[in-house]
């Protein structure tokens, strides 16, 4: 018969405010499961994208609810482009569609070429060639095959069309405005770097982050955190051949086929608009949900405060709270200390309900014991965030 992990709760408080709550999780059998409930999605630092929408829900514009999760920063203005790599595109070279208008830039000489059109002649490619040159080759249709049209000692890129289909390993495709660029970073393999302006950038961001239906005041939120998030991390490349990535590790961006009429309208209506601290660009962070209380950082304006507006009626935030299961061997995995004896919480910021997120975590096993931040213990166990309590 399976048994529910035993869980004692005791509260106290420290000296200096911070609650302290002593959750110990005992594992009597390898089988069993273990309850934890949370709050939030995320880190919690900077804006809750949610609680951007209850603030727009509650009358708030866009620039009270960036005041409200980026404090004491102003308003500043950035333009010109972005270089994002689209790391989905694994293969050797960029390969794109055959379209009308479709050009070819020498990034060594900056000579533009306009590429033949021809019925049968429908992919062009710039493929990896010596050690850091690349050529040029279309592909015939009817004959299936590939043909050298040129070889340049250097870098190249494709721009010309609005939109331009970049062909995928699967030989799906995905299309992009701007110029896709070939990027040399050793060995065989050539990046796919996106080119484009800031703004047009951010009609294939804003509705990845962002649900689309939300009122406009949260979308143009997410617009200038999104551009300033981009305007941010363009300051700090260095000689790297790109800004940005595609992926959640950056700013999810999906290109053209992302576009929508909302976002695109909030992105106008913010146009150029980003947030500075001491005349720079901020590391606009922000996440899907705080639970109620952001999270203070390593600056100056990102801070620990409760927010109403994460779940302000109506907002139909779903990560507000959360529960979930764990069994005692994917405890004892994620803990590394053998066999479980216990699990305790010793320290939380002491912001918000059960204490606020976790911030060590002590765990006692056959092995010995081992601390861990709040963090460590989400990544390990797969949490939505580091604001939990075992066994409730």
């Amino acid at each position: 018969m399976k048994r529910m992990m035993v869980v004692a709760l005791v509260a106290a408080t420290l000296p200096s405010g911070l609650a302290v709550a002593h959750e110990g999780a005992v594992p009597p059998e390898a089988e069993a499961t273990q309850t934890i409930t949370g709050r939030g999605f995320g880190h919690g630092r900077g804006m809750s994208q949610y609680g951007a929408q209850g603030a727009a829900l509650a009358g708030k514009n866009v620039q009270q609810i960036l005041d409200f999760y980026y404090p004491g920063t102003g308003v500043g203005k950035a333009t010109g482009s972005v270089r994002i790599r689209i790391t989905a595109d694994s293969t050797d070279g960029v390969r794109v569609m055959s379209v009308s208008g479709l050009k070819l830039r020498d990034l060594k000489t900056n000579k533009v070429y306009t590429l033949p059109v021809a019925s049968n002649r429908n992919q062009w490619s710039i493929d990896p060639h010596g050690t850091h040159g690349t050529q040029v080759r279309s592909f015939d249709a009817k004959k299936r095959t590939w043909s050298l049209w040129r070889t340049l000692t250097g870098m190249a890129q494709f721009e010309g069309p609005a939109v331009i289909g970049l062909v995928m390993p699967s030989g799906a495709q995905a299309k992009y405005r701007g110029a896709l660029r070939a990027a040399d970073v050793g060995g065989a393999h050539l990046d796919t770097i996106n080119v484009l302006p800031l703004e047009t950038y951010l009609r294939g961001v804003v509705p990845r982050e962002a649900i689309t239906s939300w009122r406009p005041a949260a979308l143009q939120a997410q617009s200038v955190a999104a551009r300033t998030y981009a305007a941010y991390h363009r300051k700090r490349a260095g000689s790297r051949a790109y800004d940005l990535c595609d992926t959640i590790a950056c700013q999810v961006y999906g290109g053209y086929s992302s576009e929508k009429a909302s976002t695109n309208a909030a992105i106008a209506a913010t146009a150029g608009q980003i947030r500075l601290y001491r005349n720079t660009p901020i590391i606009a962070e922000f996440s899907s949900s705080n639970g109620g209380a952001t999270t203070a950082g390593t600056v100056a304006y990102q801070l620990a405060k409760l927010d109403s507006w994460d779940a302000y009626p109506g907002n139909k935030n779903p990560n507000v709270t959360w529960s979930t299961t764990r069994t005692s061997a994917q405890l004892q995995a994620a803990f590394g200390v053998g066999k479980l004896k216990g699990v305790s919480i010793s320290r939380r910021t002491g912001l918000g309900p059960d204490g606020g997120r976790v911030t060590r975590v002590v765990a006692t096993g056959a092995a010995g014991t081992r601390a861990f931040t709040g963090d460590q213990v989400r990544a390990n166990l797969h949490l939505k965030s580091a604001w939990f309590v075992f066994g409730s």
